[in-house]
Order: C-alpha cells, then structure tokens, then sequence
C-alpha cells in the first residue's frame, strides 16, 4: 500500500476512534405541545410548548424506538448524533480504502 493511503488510512482510523467515542445513535427531532392548564397561551393560536427534543431509532426488532432528550443534555446528544452521522461517512471510506488495498494486493500476489 503507498505511504499516501496508509497516511490516509491511520488519520481516518484515528478520527473513527475519536467520533465513536462521542457517537449517539439515532435521528433528532423537535416537537412543540399544548399542556392541560386551562387559559395556557399554547391553547389558542399562539406559541406552542417547546421545543422538545428527541432522538428516534430503529431498534433490535425492526420497530421505531426512542426517547425525549432533557434540555441539561440536549447540547452533547445534538454533537453525538452529528458525531454518529459522520462516523458512517469515515467508515465508508474506510472500506473504500480496504477495498483498494486488498485489490491491490491480489494483482500484486498474481503478477509475481
């Protein structure tokens, strides 16, 4: 493999360990709501409640899960969900990278 692609290869590695360290998995959401109290500004046409933040995924079974996200954490789910998000572009081209190599090594292995 040329030193480019493993230099490539081991800063791609090394930012896969640092996203996945902060990685949430999921897609966010923001939904505004109407409480109970009678006489509430969110009865009427004005503002509603919100927003409330949350995070849904497919789980284990297949269905749609998820869950409301507090505002004390809404800032550190929001970078893990980005974080999530870009450690699927890293791993694709990880296994672009894989895939050269080992392409490589065949032609390599053939040719001899």
């Amino acid at each position: 493999m040329s030193k480019k692609l493993t230099d490539r290869r081991r800063n791609l590695l090394r930012e896969i360990q640092h996203l996945a360290d902060k990685a949430i998995f999921g897609t966010l959401s923001e939904s505004y709501r109407t409480c109970g109290r009678a006489g509430c500004h969110c009865q009427g046409p004005g503002p509603k409640h919100g927003p409330h933040l949350h995070v849904s995924y497919r789980g284990d079974e297949g269905k749609t899960t998820g869950y409301y996200v507090p505002k004390a954490a809404e800032q550190t789910v929001r970078e893990g969900v980005a974080a999530w998000q870009r450690l699927q572009q890293h791993l694709r081209k990880l296994a672009e990278l894989n895939q050269a190599r080992t392409l490589r090594q065949a032609r390599e292995e053939r040719s001899r």
